[in-house]
């Protein structure tokens, strides 16, 4: 068995950058080639390559489109939580439109609702056509970092 080089960091570092990171070296996101290209408090935008998260059948794995959507969607949530608050997620819903055969596919999460103890997000997946893959929804709850808990 081969292993590939570890990722430096988890790609919501890059939004996050105050975020320490624990066990860097074993990052869902960074294994799956999800990039964060644009961040802002009220739109965060990743992408993602089909090669190497595809399904049995060749298909983009649509379990793959889920991690794309929650690792945007709780970057967004950190971003409006952090350093007070550590979001965590609650639930992910992904309704998956059409297929993604090859290329990259690009994510942007917009909040639907940003409380003090719940946020919502919605992350629209599409492909390099500019076609609907799939239409998420995070939510994600709030909850207050310890004291002396890091950065």
């Amino acid at each position: 068995m081969t292993s590939s080089p570890a990722p430096e960091s988890a790609p919501e570092s890059v939004a996050v950058p105050e975020i320490e990171v624990q066990y860097p070296d074993e990052q869902l996101a960074a294994r799956m080639g999800i990039e964060i290209v644009s961040w802002e408090a009220d739109r965060v935008v990743g992408t993602m390559p089909v090669t190497g998260n595809r399904q049995p059948f060749g298909l983009l794995h649509g379990g793959a489109n889920g991690v794309l959507a929650e690792t945007l969607g709780s970057t967004a949530a950190a971003m409006h939580g952090w350093p007070e608050r550590l979001p965590v997620g609650l639930e992910l819903n992904c309704t998956h439109h059409r297929s993604a055969l090859d290329g990259k596919v690009t994510g942007v999460c917009t909040p639907l609702s940003v409380g003090r103890t719940i946020g919502t997000f919605e992350i629209v997946i599409t492909d390099e056509q500019d076609r609907r893959v799939c239409t998420a929804k995070l939510t994600c709850v709030y909850r207050s970092r310890p004291p002396g808990s890091g950065s």
